[in-house]
């Protein structure tokens, strides 16, 4: 028989190896929960008292707390919930026509048994799927052969070429028959299916309906005997007499059917304890055994056959009649001495009712590449009608390998299993969601190797040191990886960021002022980030700073693909035997030689830390910090956010005075605040202290912050101003550009009033860091203000917000680069040899840096400034050239900062 037009795919589910989790042996999601918190718990518990122990600072102890039990509670959850995941992104598979997804439930728990049940059911689907597309095309394979035939005898009649003699037209009348026959078959299926198929029982005589259908069968004209048994001869029994001669009649079409020629077929009834029993067996050549649950399917692989030219639908039509009486049917073996197939029927004495329920689908045949579809044995009674493999290549599918060792089916083109399906998202991608998805960044064990490398860096060498050489070894060491495992690295705007990072880096080494140093870290870090992310607007900076910490929560997922990689190493037997002999090696012979030679002995002190217990502690706490920063700034690198916030398309306003009127009213105001400033100017000091009874110096000081903030606003007013600015005509531009540049000048000499103002206030309270800092900031601003009037004019301002950043870092790197603490202490001493008013409390108070500006001091008075530093005693990784240049002139015998001389003048 030919093969169908469409064969039904294959089917050969995604394999996935199992997955072991610490916690798959325990059987309530409630006591995994409980678990989770008690270890969670215990080890926050334990962590804060050891870090109590070693005397770690609270804002060190608390975070590493915090990520170690984040990282030990990820590590326990593996598996709770990854189930639930795949089961979401298999059925949207299912929803597209895949059911080759899988589910990797290994946990015994509740959300296990989901899994496997859901396994259960996509199977079962998936082989009603099958059995539907085998459905479909058989039946229209087995309508082809009969139309064929008769299109042809219809088409010689029409044609001429033969005579509508008897014969042509039995010929043509037989393959009508066939087609009704089929057309009956399949209604009677679909009455079944449909819950439509109802019994009528009457008591039958089993001899004559035996007789009748044995009769019926001899008309085929099948070369076999029919020897028919009936114990007791009388039997009657309650069926549906139609349906009963349904089921024999297509039990002996298949039976003569399979028998050879002079065979014979032998039907018995009989009564049995629970009803009666029916069998037919033949002479054939059999079924086998492993097949012989199969047969029974309509149009399946191993379905019933008809080698004759039947409708491949008759075993499946006798199983159901037999479901319709609440009956069995099955194979059994041939009776001894004898060979072929023998089919048994057992049929209650009251039918029951038949609620029409889906049988558990066929599970479907698992294939591997390279293997064959298991296939009936030829010339057995399910072998006849099976499609065979001579199928086109194009519409089989495609078996590939996926990942693991398990196999992915593609179905042909117009199937509904073409769809491939996509993976599960995790919980870390159902809560970052667009924002942060993880783009399965493969895992790379070397990356935490060597975060944790520089974690241990710095646990060795920054604890009880001061900010120096080594700070800076930690620092470039850190940038060093993070730029290496960079996505981005040869972009202009990453590598300024980096040289500005070392620059900015750098100072730890330079100055031993520890404000400017800590607000050059702060600002590098701000870099740094911004460069990870190649952030190009305010909204994306403040989010890079937000993904920096958040990086320890989205780098789950990549830190467990990068642990597993562990498994290899471990593999690698030669490899641990070469760490492990060199690291004894290292530790014995250093240990001999350190206790055998005192100068090997100061050397390997140097270089080794005390490991004593509050040290050791301190240490691992720092080490675990550090290297978790890193490790977060690696991945953050590796897969940065999208922090492009989309602000979505501005709407002008519709009438030009709506954004206009309030510019120009700002104008102004900004008009009248100089016309003020005019008028002090011009009236003096006499002038203001009549007007407002202050004097000068008071009068700046009142005002310098409140014009700081009006430099800021002015900046957003004229963003909100763009924004809402319609552009469509010349006019338009040229009314921005007038009234926006007008309220940026006028902004600009607010900015000039406001560093006047402050210089003023220092000339007459004293120079201090923060005044100085705050002196930058507001240069800062007036920068910012000229970068608007320059956009302005090009009606571009893409480049402005990391013109912005890279400016604010540069002015900070200037504000290092001319030592702040020298810088402010020469102004006080040169107000001092003008004034002889001086603070000595706040010039003890300043870093290393100033000590060469205060030695200059006259001798009589240079105790008073110098009198509160301490020589210090660094090692080389605390070395600084700010205490190096102020060592040699401090005195010997300073302790440290005590109060002024009485004798030392004040002012």
């Amino acid at each position: 028989m030919n093969n169908p037009s469409e064969p039904s795919p294959s089917f050969t589910p995604v394999d996935r190896a199992p997955r072991s989790a610490p916690l798959d042996q325990v059987r309530s999601v409630k006591a995994k929960l409980g678990l989770l918190v008690a270890v969670s718990t215990t080890l926050a518990s334990v962590l804060a008292a050891v870090g109590a122990v070693g005397s770690v600072p609270v804002w060190l102890s608390i975070p590493v707390t915090v990520a170690l039990a984040l990282a030990v509670t990820q590590l326990l959850a593996v598996g709770m919930t990854s189930p639930l995941r795949e089961m979401t992104a298999a059925a949207r598979g299912m929803a597209r026509g895949d059911y080759s997804v899988r589910v990797t439930a290994s946990s015994s728990d509740e959300v296990g048994e989901l899994g496997r049940a859901f396994n259960r059911m996509a199977e079962d689907l998936a082989a009603v799927d099958r059995q539907r597309r085998e459905l479909v095309a058989n039946v229209s394979h087995e309508l082809r052969t009969p139309l064929a035939a008769l299109c042809a005898v219809l088409e010689n009649l029409v044609d001429g070429v033969a005579e509508p003699d008897p014969v042509a037209l039995r010929t043509a009348l037989d393959q009508a028959e066939r087609l009704s026959a089929l057309a009956s078959d399949l209604l009677d299926l679909a009455r079944v299916d449909a819950g439509k198929a109802k019994l009528t029982t009457t008591q039958v005589v089993v001899q004559d309906l035996l007789d009748r259908a044995v009769a019926e069968a001899r008309v085929t004209g099948r070369q076999v005997r029919y020897d028919v048994r009936v114990t007791p001869v009388a039997l009657t029994v309650p069926a549906d007499p139609a349906r009963l001669q349904q089921l024999i009649a297509n039990l002996l079409d298949n039976a003569s059917r399979h028998s050879p020629a002079g065979g014979e077929v032998r039907i018995s009834a009989q009564r049995s304890p629970d009803g009666w029993r029916l069998e037919v067996a033949d002479d054939g050549p059999g079924i086998p055994a492993a097949d012989r649950d199969r047969v029974f399917e309509r149009f399946g692989t191993l379905a019933e056959t008809d080698g004759g030219g039947g409708t491949g639908l008759g075993l499946a039509i006798a199983r159901w009649v037999t479901d319709l009486h609440g009956g069995t049917i099955h194979f059994v073996d041939p009776e001894p001495r004898r060979s072929g197939a023998r089919v048994r029927v057992d049929l209650p004495n009251r039918p029951r009712p038949f609620a029409p329920a889906r049988r558990e689908a066929q599970k479907p045949t698992m294939t591997k590449p390279g293997d064959s579809p298991e296939r009936p044995t030829a010339g057995s009674d399910a072998a006849s009608n099976a499609p065979s493999d001579a199928t086109p290549a194009a519409s089989k599918p495609l078996t590939l390998p996926s990942a693991g060792s398990g196999t992915a089916t593609i179905a042909p083109p117009g199937t509904a299993s073409a769809a491939v399906p996509r993976a599960p998202e995790s919980g870390m991608d159902l809560m970052f969601g667009k924002f942060w998805p993880d783009a399965r960044v493969p895992g790379s064990l070397r990356a935490v190797l060597w975060c944790l490398g520089v974690g241990l860096l710095a646990g060795i060498v920054l604890p009880f040191r001061d900010l120096g050489l080594g700070t800076f070894v930690v620092l470039v060491a850190a940038g060093g990886v993070i730029l290496g495992f960079r996505v981005n690295r040869r972009s202009r705007f990453t590598l300024t960021c980096a040289a500005l990072c070392l620059l900015l880096a750098a100072t730890v080494v330079v100055r031993d002022a520890e404000w400017i140093a800590v607000l050059c870290l702060f600002a590098g870090g701000a870099l740094c980030m911004t460069a990870l992310v190649n952030g190009r607007s305010v909204p994306s900076f403040v989010l890079a700073g937000f993904a920096w910490p958040l990086a320890a929560l989205r780098g789950l997922p990549w830190l467990g693909r990068s642990a597993r990689a562990v498994g290899g190493l471990r593999a690698n037997a030669a490899m641990v035997r070469t760490v492990v002999l060199c690291v004894l090696g290292v530790l014995v012979f250093g240990l001999l030689f350190s206790s055998a030679d005192a100068v090997f002995g100061e050397w390997v002190g140097a270089i080794v830390p005390d490991l004593e217990l509050d040290s050791f502690v301190l240490r691992a706490f720092i080490t675990v910090a550090v290297g978790g920063v890193v490790l977060a700034a690696t991945y953050l690198g590796l897969n940065p956010p999208d922090v492009e916030v989309d602000s979505g398309t501005a709407r002008p306003v519709a009438r030009r005075y709506e954004w206009l009127a309030p510019v120009l009213l700002v104008d102004g105001v900004f008009l009248v605040f100089l016309a003020a400033q005019a008028t002090v100017i011009f009236g003096g000091h006499d002038y203001l202290e009549r007007i407002t009874g202050l004097t000068y110096a008071e009068y700046v000081h009142q005002g310098f912050g409140q014009l700081t903030v009006a430099t800021a606003l002015t900046l957003l007013v004229v963003w909100a101003a763009a924004r809402k600015t319609p552009r469509t005509t010349s006019a338009d531009v040229l009314w921005l550009r007038v009234s926006l540049g007008l309220l940026c000048a006028l902004t600009l000499v607010v900015v000039a009033s406001a560093l006047y103002r402050m210089h003023v206030y220092q000339q007459a309270y004293g120079f201090t860091e923060l005044r100085l800092l705050v002196d930058v900031f507001e240069g800062w601003l007036g920068l910012l203000v000229i970068g608007v009037m320059v956009a302005g004019i090009t009606l571009k301002a893409g480049w402005l917000p990391r013109a912005a950043l890279l400016s604010g870092a540069s002015l900070l790197l200037m504000l290092a680069a001319i030592n702040p603490d020298a810088w402010i202490a020469e102004h006080n001493v040169d107000r001092y040899t003008a004034t002889g008013k001086v603070d000595w409390w706040y010039l003890q108070s300043l870093s290393d840096d100033a000590v060469p500006v205060l030695a200059t001091l006259p001798d009589e008075v240079e105790h008073c400034a110098l009198s509160g530093y301490e020589r210090s005693t660094d090692d080389w990784l605390e070395w600084n050239l700010g205490r190096h240049r102020a060592q040699d002139l401090i005195s010997p015998n300073s302790t440290g900062r005590i109060s002024p001389d009485p004798n030392c003048p004040t002012g």
